[in-house]
């Protein structure tokens, strides 16, 4: 149940976490994951994170470009775009706004402010 609970927050917020992870500079899907990951979100997997990669890149949000790799296969990398970070920074403060009601409705005796 709490996996499920956990997995249904992150669908929630998982563009955001995305292009936010994107802000320092172009990356590629593993390297998302493990920094996500390493943030303590948990695993998230390659059928979670490219629909997500794909959809951002049809929205105009983030770009991609593949390169071929030196000694591997090639890989796909994403960058944000203006309008990506223009979105990221109007949605990140809705985002707060709103766990800010929430973590208030949570705490004892917390009402909305």
């Amino acid at each position: 149940m709490a996996a499920d609970r956990r997995s249904s927050w992150l669908k929630g917020v998982l563009d955001l976490l995305v292009l936010s992870r994107l802000t320092d500079g172009e990356s590629y899907g593993y390297e998302i994951a493990k920094a996500l990951a390493e943030a303590g979100l948990g695993e998230i997997k390659g059928g979670t994170l490219y629909p997500v990669l794909n959809r951002l890149e049809e929205g105009g949000l983030v770009e991609a470009e593949f390169r071929a790799g030196e000694r591997g296969p090639g890989r796909r990398y994403y960058r944000l775009t203006e309008p990506g970070r223009e979105l990221l920074a109007a949605e990140s403060g809705a985002w707060l706004d709103f766990h800010h009601t929430v973590r208030t409705m949570l705490s004892p005796g917390g009402t909305t402010p």
